[in-house]
């Protein structure tokens, strides 16, 4: 699982594929709430806000 900004999308993604071998799912954490967990609010690369999980 990645939480990471827009500009970092796509390296997550690879890093999931090389890693689990399989496609990923992208969550817009603008449009998703979670109940039991709070998102990092920056990029796991950068300092950038975090806008998506890559699962």
């Amino acid at each position: 699982m990645f939480v990471v900004c827009k500009d970092h999308v796509e390296l997550a993604i690879d890093m999931f594929v090389d890693e689990y071998e399989d496609a990923p799912d992208i969550v817009d954490l603008k449009e998703t709430e979670f109940s039991d967990w709070d998102p990092p609010v920056q990029c796991a690369h950068c300092e950038q806000p975090a806008k998506f999980l890559v699962v």
